[in-house]
């Protein structure tokens, strides 16, 4: 899964985090960088954890950052 964040409002370490804590043992981040106004991470789920469950946990935490509204989400295979 990738997430594209817009202009972030808050430090990537803390996005990082909120999305550690909220996949706990079914993801982690794989990748991250920022530039030019963007950041992105890279989190990648395990198998057994289904699509849509994983993109509603990521805008979750998301959410309770406040940051989801300038969030992309691209899930990959």
């Amino acid at each position: 899964m990738e997430i594209v964040l817009e202009e972030l409002s808050i430090d990537r370490d803390e996005v990082e985090d909120a999305l550690t804590e909220a996949f706990a043992a079914d993801g982690e981040i794989t990748g991250a960088g920022s530039g030019m106004g963007r950041s992105h991470l890279d989190l990648e789920v395990a198998a057994g954890v289904d699509r849509g469950e994983a993109v509603e946990r990521a805008r979750a935490a998301l959410a309770a950052l406040g940051i989801e509204g300038s969030a992309e989400i691209t899930v990959r295979d």
